[in-house]
């Protein structure tokens, strides 16, 4: 069970308070200022001090009170020794409203008598050490009807006879100690001891579980007074006299034997040294789950007999104990009191020195330090020790004394400080049973600059732990009301508050309420980087949330007003820019792109306070929007040309250098030879079937087919470097050299038209590399060598092969000659004849190609 929870049980049940409670209170005055409930524990001599919770009609604040009933010592002793009892009870109250230290009980109401009970009432009790060792007499709860109280780990673990364990209180059996919780309960004893020695000059002699009472915030504090006895002052070291144990005398009357220090049982004396002996004998009780190691049982010669034994069962206890603590136990344990350790001396021990340690001690003193003290301790001294401390001394000991502060708004700032790392390590049980009432006035208590910052900054961390209801009715009014603020820090704070939260912003109040408040702050403190940069983090969360309208009427004006250079206010203004192109919802047109954000963002390529990263993601956004930009204008400007009325509009772009539909004049091509190519089988069967093998047809291809200058032969040494798979039934090619202004029947500046093919650019030319020079026919009345056969060719729809005029010699050119469109095989074919007639097997070829330009109409290039 956590701590917490089981602390918060303990709480006043104001009118939950039993009858039989109020019977007992009934006639005592201090029912007109207490509201009593039920009992709790029990403490004092013999337990007769009932302990009830409690709490002040004035003020509410929690208490607890302690009732002693009369007829118990009635029935405990003698009639006549009532009155005694009950004078020594009042006067033990009454010394412990004089001592007031940390460590002493505080008393809030001193003793109150009627004629059936005594009560005082005090700090808030959770048990006393006896109802936590719960080792005490059966008898002695059933004469007070006290429940059972909670036992340690060492209690729990208790081995006796059944005859003398007695029966603990069901309130405190499942209670555990921790070992930090042992070491500073043992170091509190320790200072009470040491301030009732060495500043109230008093010996106690009753340090007891029974008059050791452990707070709700785990405190032990030091009460039983009725047998303190004054010390001189200048002779501190030296012994008094004392009343021994004494069968003779009631047992609520002395002191617990098991715990009286030898010498006082032998010589009547006792000393500041004795108080340490009994000091130690609870230390031993502790780790000896729970039992002393004397039990006398009320008699002396018991009591004599055990202590023969003590060194034995301390030495036997050891091993139980912590290292750092056996030594200073065995010392206290002895029964020479001069080798018993002081106080002041136990204080300075290795086991004491501890850091979470030294904060609790700071803690409890806290209220009595200075603004500056308490802020400095808050701030630092606490959070770093409380990672050390564990979870249970959280609740335990320290969140009672952050509520205590919460309404010092002077320290407030410096103890929200540990209140943020308690939400955030909270439970959601143990925030909405402990911590969610007091964080409600902490949002409607007036705050500090620094303490708004402090609950802004963390509103995240808040909003986890509180239920939806208590979001929306008391958070998000105070979130609101921060922008309002007059200070930069609030402001500031309230726009990173909104970036954190933004999940639990319902949308509407994000679209009215939160994005006019953080244009309004980022409008005030423009040039602010901090703020700016806060604002740009706020907007970058919420625009999820926002309407398409609004990010694009409110967002994009305020990020065109952003002029600070910062390398991380860019690079957040570039992310949201990338958002808002890469997410389509928010419809970020091409045009916006280029008058609102590339002005914007490509001056920024040259700013020097860039990385190299941050650079190359500026410029891949860049990148990525001019490429969106060129697709949507490439496509636009490609749809209009299609919803032109007429598609032949621009034929003349396209095809203006064509021939298909230009009226060319007549002209000539000089050193043109035509020659049949190598034919297939197919063709030349097609030709003997057609009677080509006549007169007509062996002088077309130059010879009659007898003839051992065959087609094969010649076409092969012309061509050395033919293909076979130009062996086919395919068109043949006319390959034309280049013309220049000086060949004959050349056409200069007038002649073809430049043809465009469909896979070359407007304004590209391919230039002939034909060797211009007339080649020589031996066979033929020519001389010279054979002809060379270029590797750029034109090629004609024809079935002549290569000519080439005979002629004078004829000079190279670099001019390009143009390419030509052959002609139709039914117009070369029509014109076979007559050109035969007129020109002869090796005639000029002029005419022949001028009424070839006449009927051309197509014109195809290649390559060979």
């Amino acid at each position: 069970m956590p701590a917490g929870t089981m602390f918060a049980k303990f709480k006043s049940t104001n009118v939950a308070a039993s009858t039989a409670t109020q019977a007992v209170a009934d006639g005592n005055p201090i029912t007109q200022y207490f509201e009593i409930g039920k009992p709790v524990a029990c403490a004092g001599p013999e337990l007769v001090w009932r302990i009830h919770d409690a709490y002040r009609k004035s003020d509410n604040k929690e208490c607890s009170v302690f009732i002693f009933e009369k007829k118990i010592a009635e029935k405990l002793h003698k009639p006549r020794r009532k009155e005694t009892i009950t004078e020594l009870l009042k006067s033990s109250v009454k010394t412990l409203e004089r001592f007031r230290h940390p460590r002493i009980l505080q008393i809030y109401h001193t003793v109150e008598e009627s004629a059936d009970t005594l009560a005082f009432a005090s700090e808030p009790i959770f048990a006393s050490l006896s109802n936590v060792l719960a080792f005490h007499e059966s008898k002695t709860y059933e004469a007070t009807n006290v429940a059972p109280a909670a036992g340690g780990a060492a209690a729990s673990q208790a081995q006796a006879p059944a005859n003398t364990l007695p029966q603990r209180p069901a309130h405190a059996k499942e209670y555990n100690f921790l070992d930090m919780e042992l070491k500073y309960g043992f170091l509190q004893l320790t200072e009470a001891l040491a301030y009732l020695h060495y500043s109230g000059h008093v010996i106690h002699r009753n340090v007891c579980p029974s008059s050791i009472l452990i707070t709700k915030r785990g405190i032990w504090k030091l009460a039983g007074m009725e047998y303190v006895e004054r010390m001189n002052e200048n002779d501190l070291n030296s012994s008094i006299p004392c009343p021994p144990w004494s069968n003779r005398v009631s047992k609520m009357a002395q002191p617990n034997l098991d715990f009286m220090a030898p010498e006082t049982q032998s010589t009547s004396k006792c000393s500041l040294l004795s108080d340490m002996f009994s000091l130690g004998m609870v230390i031993c009780a502790v780790f000896n789950n729970g039992r002393p190691l004397i039990q006398a049982g009320n008699s002396t010669s018991h009591y004599a007999k055990q202590m023969e034994t003590l060194d034995d069962l301390v030495h036997k206890l050891m091993p139980r104990l912590p290292i750092a603590l056996q030594e200073a136990t065995s010392r206290m344990a002895s029964r020479d009191a001069t080798a018993r350790p002081t106080a002041q001396l136990l204080q300075l021990i290795k086991y004491f020195i501890d850091t979470p340690i030294n904060a609790l001690k700071f803690l409890d003193v806290v209220n009595m330090k200075d603004t500056q003290q308490k802020s400095q301790f808050y701030k630092t001294t606490l959070i770093e020790a409380m990672p050390m401390i564990p979870r249970k001394l959280w609740w335990q000991n320290i969140w009672p004394m952050l509520k205590s502060e919460i309404n010092n708004n002077e320290v407030l700032a410096a103890v929200l400080q540990p209140v943020m790392l308690f939400v955030q390590e909270a439970t959601l049980t143990e925030y909405d049973t402990l911590m969610s009432a007091t964080m409600k006035v902490i949002y409607n208590t007036p705050k500090s600059i620094q303490a708004s910052v402090t609950i802004l900054e963390n509103l995240h961390l808040i909003i986890e732990k509180t239920k939806p209801e208590d979001v929306t009715t008391d958070i998000m009014p105070m979130l609101f009301y921060s922008f309002d603020g007059s200070t930069i820090q609030v402001q500031s704070a309230a726009v990173v508050a909104v970036a954190n939260v933004f999940d639990s912003i319902d949308e509407l109040s994000i679209r009215r309420m939160v994005l006019p408040k953080v244009k309004q702050v980022f409008e005030k403190n423009i040039t602010d980087p901090k703020i700016v940069q806060n604002v740009l983090m706020c907007i970058e969360r919420v625009m999820d949330r926002m309407e398409r309208a609004q990010v694009m009427d409110e967002v994009l004006p305020l990020l065109a007003n952003i002029r600070i250079p910062d390398p991380d206010i860019i690079m957040r203004t570039v992310r949201i820019y990338h958002k808002l192109f890469v997410d389509k919802t928010y419809g970020l047109t091409v045009e916006t792109m280029a008058t609102n954000v590339l002005p914007l963002l490509i001056p920024h390529t040259v700013n020097p306070s860039l990385n190299f990263e941050q650079y190359c993601y500026l410029l891949e956004v860049l990148q990525q929007m001019l490429e969106a930009i060129d697709r949507q204008q490439r496509n636009k400007l490609k749809l209009d040309n299609l919803s032109m009325a007429s598609p032949e509009r621009h034929r003349t772009l396209r095809h203006q250098f064509s021939t298909d539909n230009m009226n060319a004049p007549p002209f000539n091509i000089p050193n043109l030879r035509i020659d049949q190519r190598k034919t297939s089988s197919a063709e030349d069967m097609a030709r003997k079937n057609s009677g080509g093998s006549g007169m007509l047809g062996g002088w077309w291809f130059g010879c009659s087919p007898s003839s051992p200058d065959s087609n094969f032969l010649r076409v092969g040494n012309v061509f050395p470097n033919r293909r076979l798979s130009d062996n086919t039934l395919m068109t043949p090619k006319i390959r034309i050299a280049p013309s220049c202004a000086s060949s004959p029947g050349g056409t200069p500046g007038s002649g073809l038209p430049t043809r465009r093919h469909s896979s070359i650019g407007p304004q590209e030319r391919r230039g002939s590399t034909i060797n211009l020079s007339p080649p020589t026919y031996g066979a033929r009345g020519s001389s010279g060598s054979s002809l060379s056969v270029p590797s750029t060719s034109v090629y004609v729809k024809s079935p002549l092969l290569y000519s080439q005029k005979q002629g004078g010699s004829m000079p190279n050119t670099s001019s390009s000659v143009p390419f030509l469109l052959s002609s139709s095989m039914q117009s070369i074919r029509s014109r076979r004849q007559s050109t035969v007639l007129s020109s002869g097997p090796l005639g000029s070829g002029s005419g022949l190609l001028q009424q070839l330009g006449s009927g051309m109409y197509q014109l195809f290039s290649g390559r060979n």
